[in-house]
């Protein structure tokens, strides 16, 4: 972007809304930093690009994979190795869907991009009874879609824009409603094992993402055009979440943490550590029971410090 240089005028803003409009430049500046650290962090952390890569990243028209798009094409012009970026999205028919958006927001920023038509919207809607969500099965629909895509374009990469707070309402809501512990992973193989699948915002919080896209202005497309109520339970858990955060700050930062810091030989799974075969050897073992030591954890006490709770 090129600067243009006006000469000051007599209708400069007062004292009182230059500061304000400072320190809005120098909050937005920070967010900006942030977002590009932990999307770059997230990119070291699981090596989701590589030299050579060409990254398909997912467009759906939300504030997510804007922003995804958006903070990997300011990355890719410092990064210190060299991959292309092709922007898809996948028009599914939905009465309404405004088609001209995207095509025009992607040609405005000049890069490669692909528009695949196919209305799942009538599938969709023959299949799933009246009043039930289509979330899933329209998810499932776009993932078959989207994976063949990838290989008709040559993508080695496919990039969705899932963030830290998807992730841990994943997490939860397999745990509540399916028993399993379970959350998203930052990287992973398709079923079929043909394509890597990465989650470049892994480490983004959302409350980031919607102040990044007001700053931004993204032409956002709703994702309630075909009519389906949003998945109950994951509104739910997603409101427990902020709910939580509001009472207690720091907890869903401490709640991240721990799917990377998972102790297997204290949970229950017996695939993950072999329970039965256990015998008293007589060496010390950095994962042994500690059950009679007092746990210690970090609670957020304000800006004066933290305070360390034993239990």
């Amino acid at each position: 972007m090129s600067a243009v240089w006006t000469e000051p005028t007599e209708t400069a803003l007062p004292p009182a809304a230059a500061g304000t409009t400072a320190r809005i430049e120098r909050e937005t500046h920070k967010l900006e930093k942030r977002l590009c650290r932990e999307m770059g962090r997230a990119i070291v952390d699981y090596a989701m690009v590589e030299e050579g890569d060409k990254v398909m990243v997912c467009m759906s028209g939300g504030k997510d994979s804007y922003a995804m798009l958006d903070i990997l094409l300011k990355l890719k012009a410092r990064a210190p190795i060299r991959f292309d970026i092709i922007a898809v999205n996948l028009d599914q028919k939905q009465p309404g869907f405004p088609e001209h958006v995207l095509p025009e927001y992607l040609t405005a920023l000049g890069i490669p991009f692909h528009i695949e038509n196919l209305d799942t919207y009538r599938i969709v809607k023959r299949v799933i009874p009246e009043g039930k969500t289509t979330c899933g099965l329209c998810s499932r629909l776009r993932r078959g879609i989207l994976y063949r895509v990838a290989d008709e374009l040559g993508a080695t990469k496919v990039a969705l824009g899932h963030h830290r707070d998807d992730i841990l309402q994943t997490f939860f809501l397999n745990m509540f409603f399916g028993a399993k512990l379970k959350a998203m992973p930052p990287k992973l193989v398709s079923d079929d094992g043909r394509h890597v699948v990465i989650r470049p915002l892994a480490y983004v919080a959302e409350k980031d993402l919607v102040r990044w896209a007001q700053h931004r202005q993204f032409p956002i497309i709703p994702c309630t055009l075909c009519g389906s109520q949003e998945n109950l339970q994951r509104k739910q858990v997603a409101e427990m979440l902020r709910d939580w955060e509001r009472k207690y700050p720091g907890r869903i930062e401490n709640m991240f943490g721990a799917l990377q810091n998972v102790a297997p030989s204290h949970l229950l799974d017996g695939t993950l550590h072999d329970f039965r075969h256990l015998t008293a050897t007589g060496i010390p073992r950095e994962d042994g029971d500690k059950a009679f030591d007092p746990e210690t954890f970090v609670t957020p006490a304000g800006p004066a410090g933290l305070n360390i709770v034993q239990i």
